[in-house]
């Protein structure tokens, strides 16, 4: 538990020491700009992933722990129903089948780079609780999707590779190179792949998954690191929605190089997601969850067509 607190302290730390300097300034989006919304909060625990099922139920991972929690409802007690095998819950995804993916690995040994391939993804029935593991082989699983055809994106914001693993188990963990990329989520019909570029030349930059060699960036800030780009998600329009792990910004990439604020005044955030369903953690709805242990609601976030990531 020190020694994954040390690497906490290293990727959210870093940002709040630094938090000082003033972020670039930019306007708050239309209808944008009301205070957060504390909907749960997990204490002592660093939070990392975060999605909801199709009942409005949401799920979180803990980085030092390495639990998976659920909550039923915002306001709702989180459950903890899992444990990865290994330290360092990361990133979550669905599968086709609605198994809950449950990347693991995030601890100390993420400081050397892809030197190590110690990472894998665990499958979690989200009825029977029963978790197994599934594939290993990657640097990290920090950021994660799943593509219509089966293949799950996983990313390294310690490292530079971009990994897959296949519905056969296979596993490629340089599939793609991009240095820091940090979160995952894929666009309309699987052609880009999205992710931040947290500690090296900080931005947001899409991936073609025909050919990883062809990224675009769509976002430059540079070279601030007091912002920290974190685990992103895609509103209806598919555009990207950031948190700025050290400024406290939740933003919207309104076009290349150009964003709008939802919300301020949240430093440590990890990751964002909509919600699912008519209910519960809903649909349209957009949460954050951070270092900090806390779920908040986004307000300035809502889109009614947004929804968390799944195969589609």
């Amino acid at each position: 538990m020190i020694a994954t607190s040390s690497v906490i302290a290293l990727a959210a730390g870093l940002f709040t020491a630094l938090s000082a300097a003033p972020a670039a300034a930019a306007p708050v989006c239309a209808g944008a700009g009301q205070a957060p919304r504390l909907v749960g909060s997990v204490p002592g625990a660093a939070l990392e992933g975060l999605t909801v099922d199709a009942g409005g139920r949401l799920y979180t991972t803990d980085l030092i722990s390495g639990r998976v929690f659920r909550l039923s409802a915002p306001g709702a007690r989180p459950v903890p129903i899992a444990r990865v095998p290994e330290s360092g819950a990361g990133a979550l995804a669905w599968a086709r089948d609605g198994a809950l993916l449950v990347g693991y690995g995030a601890d100390p040994r993420v400081v050397v780079g892809d030197s190590l391939r110690h990472a894998g993804i665990a499958r979690l029935n989200v009825a029977n609780l029963a978790l197994r593991p599934w594939v290993r082989g990657f640097s990290a699983a920090n950021g994660m999707d799943t593509a219509a055809s089966g293949i799950v994106y996983a990313t390294n914001d310690f490292g530079n590779l971009i990994g897959r693993a296949y519905p056969n188990g296979a596993v490629q963990a340089d599939w793609g190179s991009l240095p820091s990329a940090n979160g995952a989520v894929l666009g309309k019909g699987d052609r880009w792949l999205y992710v931040s570029r947290t500690f090296v030349n900080p931005g947001v930059s899409r991936i073609s998954t025909a050919n990883p060699r062809v990224v675009q960036s769509l976002l430059d800030l540079g070279g601030n690191i007091t912002a920290g780009p974190d685990g992103l998600t895609l509103d209806s329009k598919e555009r990207p929605v950031v948190p700025f792990n050290g400024s406290g910004q939740i933003v919207r990439i309104t076009s290349p190089g150009r964003y709008c604020v939802l919300a301020s005044g949240i430093p440590t955030s990890s990751v964002l997601s909509y919600g699912r369903g008519d209910r519960g953690f809903a649909a349209g709805h957009l949460y954050r969850a951070g270092f900090d242990g806390r779920i908040y609601e986004i307000p300035g976030g809502f889109d009614r067509g947004a929804t968390a990531a799944v195969p589609s």
